[in-house]
């Protein structure tokens, strides 16, 4: 039995999907009293944590702090205790604008690096431990996330509504390594080496401009540039890459090909049109 954390969520729900009824689900409103109070944890043979405050944007740093640190730290001192191994997200955005060195730029980066922290500092305790560095993780189930939503969502989704996509100038600069969520529940679950920190993207990244051009080509849309909005000055990536040489030889979807696939029929419409 697993304990699975953040399974409602975009990433979790592809987790619990893919585990099917092996696991216990633990929400944010009740984590702090299941970790003292689960009554079986002699049955749990791994944690899998994929809860946080995912927000780029969160300003409630108490609220950040005690979800995505204290919890965090809380439920990994309990796998220690128990001899259980860990498999649990951290992000990219840890890296911020300088690719392989430490340097977040807002709240939820900053509480991600201070629980790998916490790890790599108490990693001979863990039975085993491994953290992925999650970069931009796209896929279906995402549109309920509203502006935190992949480019590739919010674009399609524009596209599709009013045959133009807004993105901002000078796009073509800004470059993010995609991953198609069926991509990481795959590697995260079967990554079967020892403790470490993996980044966790294709290796192979993408402009803006460049997505926004696949989407534009497939719906016929155009691109409206809209200027840099002045509350993300400062607290932006401009460049994520993974080093992908953990998974070498793995078959990753191609993100043009997720785009141009075949949509699956509109449900609301063929019922309407009953």
């Amino acid at each position: 039995m697993k304990i699975l954390t953040g399974f409602n969520g975009f990433i979790g729900k592809k987790f619990a999907d893919k585990l099917g009824k092996d696991y216990i689900g633990i929400e944010q409103q009740n984590c702090f009293q299941l970790i003292d109070n689960l009554p079986i944890w002699d049955q749990v043979d791994e944690i899998i944590h994929m809860g946080a405050i995912s927000s780029t944007t969160e300003t409630d740093i108490g609220k950040i702090t005690i979800y995505n640190t204290e919890f965090s730290i809380k439920l990994f001192k309990k796998a220690i205790e128990l001899g259980i191994p860990v498999k649990y997200a951290s992000s990219a955005s840890v890296y911020g604008n300088l690719p392989g060195s430490m340097n977040p730029l807002n709240y939820y980066a900053i509480s991600k690096l201070q629980v790998d922290y916490w790890v790599y500092d108490n990693i001979e305790k863990f039975k085993n431990i491994q953290g992925f560095r999650f970069f931009n993780v796209y896929g279906e189930g995402e549109e309920h996330k509203g502006n935190q939503r992949s480019p590739i969502s919010k674009f399609v989704s524009e596209a599709k509504m009013t045959k133009k996509i807004k993105i901002f100038k000078n796009s073509e600069k800004m470059i993010r390594d995609f991953i198609y969520v069926d991509d990481v529940v795959d590697l995260v679950l079967n990554q079967k080496g020892g403790s470490g920190m993996f980044d966790l993207g294709t290796g192979h990244p993408h402009s803006f401009r460049d997505i926004a051009d696949i989407v534009c080509s497939k719906y016929d849309a155009k691109i409206e540039e809209i200027d840099f909005p002045e509350h993300l000055q400062g607290k932006y990536q401009y460049y994520t890459c993974a080093d992908m040489a953990w998974a070498e030889g793995y078959n990753f979807t191609n993100v043009e090909d997720y785009i141009n696939r075949p949509e699956e029929p509109d449900t609301n419409l063929l019922q309407n049109a009953r």
